[in-house]
Parts: C-alpha cells; sequence; structure tokens
C-alpha cells in the first residue's frame, strides 16, 4: 500500500485550485484559511473578491480529490484520505492507496 502525506500548503493549494474552478478563477485570485475545531472537525474557508465559501470537511475531501487528480495525476477514488491536525506542521492528510 502506498502512502503520502500532503502538506499545510498542499491542503490550501487544493482548495484554491477547487475554489477556482467553481468560481471561475485563477487559483492566485483565492484566498484561504484553514480550521480545526473539536466539534465541527476540519474546515476551510475561502475568499473570492470579497465573497467567502465554507468548506466543510466533505467538501474539504472532494477539494484534495480534485489536487490528486489534477495535481498529482492519481486516481483519487481509490485514495484513502484521513485528515489529521499536527502539532508541528499544522493540519495535514494522509493519503493511501
Amino acid at each position: 500500500m502506498e502512502k503520502i502525506v500532503l502538506n499545510e500548503q498542499q491542503l490550501v493549494d487544493a482548495i484554491c485550485l477547487f475554489q477556482a474552478k467553481f468560481r471561475q478563477v485563477s487559483p492566485q485570485e483565492v484566498e484561504v484559511e484553514l480550521m480545526y475545531d473539536d466539534e465541527e472537525g476540519f474546515s476551510a474557508e475561502a475568499f473570492v473578491h470579497g465573497q467567502s465559501d465554507v468548506y466543510s470537511t466533505a467538501n474539504f475531501i472532494a477539494a484534495i480529490r480534485l489536487y490528486i487528480e489534477e495535481q498529482l495525476n492519481r486516481d483519487s477514488m481509490s485514495a484513502r484520505i484521513m485528515l489529521n491536525l499536527h502539532d508541528e506542521e499544522g493540519i495535514i492528510a494522509n493519503i493511501e492507496w
């Protein structure tokens, strides 16, 4: 079984890519804040031209799947994606195939 880890910057990039496709803008126009809450879990907020969209954990995973497909050229549907809060690295994604 192959394993990779996406760091916090790669997760921000994933949300930027996903939001850019949704809003039909370039990824550079998107600002992202990653969040973790004990009750709500993982989430992200994306900002484009003063408008914001909140990503639940499920939407966060969908953005990571798009990143895996388009940036890593891998099959995202067979990937097992687990978000984790790491003391030193922040939010990371452990991915296994």
